[in-house]
């Protein structure tokens, strides 16, 4: 026997019993994205009621580190007071780039444009941002500063098409985890706001007509089912689907392969409610993977190959674009080599169990600790080594800032298998929307009363190769505004 209502099909208008709440604007999810479209719909005059599955706010939102990608016009306060311009087309183009050969150029130049006015907003919203920059190469701040390097901005191909520019602002929170203090301040707002909020409330069903114009949700709380209309429309704010094996089979089993998803619910309801009435998603074959293999920056410097021996790509670019490289090679086996005259252990290191897997005085010495073919490593050692005393990686285009040659023993390598360290992930497809977060049909066609945002959508991080900290909040924080605003308008 098939439960009544379901994700994968809508409730239709004439099973309605009754309606047991009725709001303009409903948001499913409360996490950045819901939480932003909440703020903007209610200070547009709309009635907000905002439901969540679980018994808090935060989402995986709350997980995270708080970082957001901003910058163009000029640069924050913060970029400037560090030295930097930061220029909106330069912003642009490095977000096109970054969005893969499918980027959403509208997006893109929708928030490209708009990015200082975001972090305003933020600010306004009673995030605190420290007026501080750190120079060297992390992946968070251990301390309560700001500006990071939190991308590819320096490395090929993304410098030869974009001036560089740090852009990661993380929130004014001691020590990791900044996410939590970042939904903190956004869930302050929203009750300030007015918002009903209804946690341990999990959407069933979209509710829709015979011409699938979404009216409101089946949402089970308390073991009753319960009929919520949206005169103006429902908004999908409920994360991916990192947390689902069955879809994650379907779509994107090389993510499968990373150990640790980043997620709470994120069980591809929001996506899967949104295709029940013909919501068409997109890139859900892509994720984020990482391994924080630096800091120490000076780690760059060293080549990681995989079991044949051979380099994957340029050092340089962002921890997640190599781990990406790892991802999608076919072997399970990788490492960092590295020679004694930059070496030290990585940070991350007992977090993300990355040892040391072999030494030697010579590399023909570690090639045969870590029985790779032959000369394979060897080969690949003296080939990077000749052109990095140059200066030059015509092979992976490292910059030169990087390129040592690797000939001071003792030799190391350190231990990346995908199989045995710490590769973290999440889902990066999801509902194919506008800028404004109407969801779009398989022919381009808005859905009417249908709204997402964040990563129940393939918005601005469209690739995981194209990935920078800090982007899938800035996508969940700006488009859930435009969400919220957009309905709360219809």
């Amino acid at each position: 026997m098939s439960a009544p209502y379901s994700r994968h099909r809508p409730c239709r208008l004439s099973q309605v019993p009754r309606w047991d709440l009725e709001t303009e604007v409903l948001i499913v999810g409360f996490g950045a994205a819901g939480a932003s479209a909440a703020i903007e719909a209610a200070g547009a005059g709309a009635q907000v009621c905002l439901l969540e599955a679980a018994s808090g706010h935060g989402g995986t939102s709350a997980l995270s580190g708080g970082e957001i990608y901003l910058g163009g016009n000029g640069g924050t306060p913060i970029q400037r007071e560090a030295g930097f311009s930061d220029d909106t087309e330069d912003l642009y183009q490095y977000l096109l780039l970054a969005g893969g050969s499918d980027a959403d150029a509208a997006k893109c130049r929708l928030y490209a444009d708009n990015s200082l006015k975001h972090f305003e907003w933020l600010q306004a919203q009673g995030v605190v941002y420290k007026n501080s920059f750190i120079a060297t190469r992390i992946i968070e701040p251990f301390t309560d500063d700001c500006l990071i390097w939190s991308g590819s901005e320096e490395a090929w191909p993304f410098i030869d098409k974009a001036r560089p520019c740090p852009r990661g602002h993380t929130p004014q929170w001691m020590g990791l985890g900044g996410g939590k203090y970042l939904m903190d301040r956004l869930a302050e707002r929203v009750q300030a706001s007015g918002v009903d909020v209804q946690y341990d409330c999990r959407v069933q069903a979209l509710i829709a007509d015979d011409d699938n114009r979404v009216l409101g949700v089946v949402a089970r709380r308390n073991n009753e089912d319960r009929f919520i209309r949206a005169r103006k429309g429902v908004v999908l704010c409920a994360g991916g689907f990192i947390m689902n094996k069955a879809m994650l089979q379907q779509h994107a089993p090389k993510l499968l392969r990373a150990n640790t998803p980043i997620g709470t619910v994120d069980d591809g309801s929001g996506i899967q409610l949104g295709q029940s009435v013909g919501g068409n998603a997109i890139h859900m074959n892509e994720g984020f993977v990482t391994i924080p293999w630096y800091p120490p920056q000076d780690l760059i410097k060293g080549i990681i190959i995989n079991e044949r021996g051979q380099r994957l790509i340029n050092e340089d670019c962002y921890h997640g674009r190599v781990s990406q490289a790892i991802l999608q090679d076919e072997g399970t086996r990788f490492f960092l080599l590295a020679d004694s005259s930059f070496f030290a252990e990585p940070e991350w290191g007992p977090f993300a169990k990355i040892g040391i897997a072999a030494a030697g005085e010579s590399w023909e010495e570690v090639e045969r600790e870590l029985e790779l073919p032959q000369g394979a490593l060897q080969t690949t050692v003296q080939v990077y080594n000749q052109h990095a005393a140059r200066g030059e990686d015509p092979l992976f285009h490292k910059q030169a800032r990087w390129l040592t040659p690797l000939v001071k023993p003792p030799f190391v390598a350190l231990d990346l298998r995908i199989d045995h360290c710490i590769y973290s992930s999440f889902t990066l497809g999801g509902l194919h929307t506008r800028p404004t977060g109407e969801v779009l049909d398989a022919a381009g066609e808005a859905i009417p009363g249908l709204y997402a945002a964040g990563r129940t959508t393939s918005g601005l991080p469209r690739v995981g190769a194209g990935y920078s900290s800090g982007l899938s909040l800035a996508d969940a924080t700006f488009f859930g505004r435009q969400a919220g605003l957009r309905v709360a308008k219809a």
